[in-house]
C-alpha cells in the first residue's frame, strides 16, 4: 500500500508563516498600547498569548497576504507597517483614558486634592487620586459596554480596510492621528468643566467673603470647605462623567475605524 507524500516547498512555508505572523504583529502592537489590555498590571506574556490566540481565531477570516518572505527587505517593510498600524489604533483609543486622567487632575487641583498622588495601575506612574478614580470608572464602563469586543472587531475589520502590505499608514493618516491628539485636552475639559465651573463659583464666593471680612482666615476655612464641596461635586457629577466618557469612547471608535479605512 503506497503512502501519501505531502510535498512542501519553501515558498509555501513562507506564505503560511506570513499569513499568521503579520496579523499577529498588528494585533500584538495594538494590544500592547490599547486601553485595559496595555495596562501595566497585565503581564506582557499574557498580552502576547492573547494576541496569538486572537490571530489563530481570525486568521481564516482575513484577506490573503502577499507571497513575500517575512525575512526579506519587503517583508521587513510589511512588518514595520503592521507595527505602525496596530500602535496607531491602540494609541488613538488610549488617548480617551488619558483624557480622563487629565480631567481628574484639573478637578483635583481646583478642589485642593492636587497633592494626593498615588500609583496609576494603568501607567505605573504617580497620578492624582481623583484621576485614578476616573480611570477605574472609565475602565468599568469600557468593559460594561463590551469595548474589548469592539476593539477586537475593529482590529479584524482593519485588515479589510488596510490589507497587509508595504503601504497603508501614510502621511495623511499620520496627520489625522496627530490632529486626533487634541482629544486629550478636549476630553479632559469635557470631563472636568462642570466641576471646575462649580468650584469657580465657590472660589468667587470666598473672594467676596474676604472683601467683606478681611480678618477671616481663608486658608484655614477655605481649603476644607472647598474640599467638601468638591467631593460633593464629584459624587453628583458621576452621571455626567459617564455620559461624557461614553461620547468620547464612541468618537474614538469612529476615528479608529476611519483611520483603518473601515466604513
Amino acid at each position: 500500500m503506497a503512502s501519501a507524500v505531502i510535498n512542501l516547498d519553501l515558498s509555501q512555508l513562507q506564505h503560511w508563516t506570513g499569513a499568521l505572523f503579520w496579523p499577529f504583529v498588528r494585533i500584538g502592537a495594538c494590544l500592547m498600547i490599547a486601553p485595559v489590555f496595555g495596562a501595566s498590571y497585565v503581564p506582557r506574556r499574557l498580552r502576547i498569548a492573547l494576541a496569538g490566540a486572537i490571530t489563530l481565531a481570525v486568521a481564516p477570516l482575513l484577506p490573503a497576504v502577499p507571497p513575500v518572505a517575512p525575512l526579506s527587505i519587503v517583508g521587513v517593510l510589511i512588518t514595520l507597517q503592521q507595527l505602525l498600524i496596530g500602535a496607531a489604533l491602540g494609541f488613538a483609543l488610549q488617548l480617551v483614558f488619558d483624557a480622563l486622567t487629565l480631567g481628574g487632575q484639573l478637578l483635583a487641583n481646583g478642589m485642593g486634592l492636587g497633592f494626593a498622588f498615588n500609583l496609576d495601575p494603568l501607567r505605573g506612574v504617580s497620578t492624582p487620586a481623583l484621576g485614578q478614580l476616573y480611570v477605574v470608572l472609565g475602565t468599568l464602563v469600557f468593559l460594561a459596554l463590551n469595548g474589548h469586543q469592539a476593539l477586537v472587531g475593529m482590529l479584524v475589520d482593519s485588515f479589510r480596510g488596510l490589507p497587509v502590505g508595504t503601504s497603508g499608514f501614510d502621511a495623511a493618516r499620520a496627520r489625522a492621528l496627530a490632529d486626533w491628539g487634541g482629544i486629550l485636552f478636549l476630553g479632559g475639559l469635557r470631563v472636568a468643566l462642570p466641576g471646575m465651573t462649580a468650584l469657580l463659583v465657590i472660589n468667587l464666593a470666598f473672594g467676596v467673603m474676604s472683601r467683606a471680612a478681611p480678618a477671616l482666615n481663608l486658608f484655614a476655612v477655605g481649603l476644607p470647605v472647598t474640599l467638601v464641596f468638591g467631593l460633593a461635586i464629584v459624587t453628583f457629577g458621576m452621571p455626567t462623567l459617564g455620559a461624557a466618557f461614553t461620547a468620547l469612547l464612541g468618537d474614538a471608535f469612529d476615528f479608529t475605524r476611519a483611520l483603518a479605512g473601515v466604513r
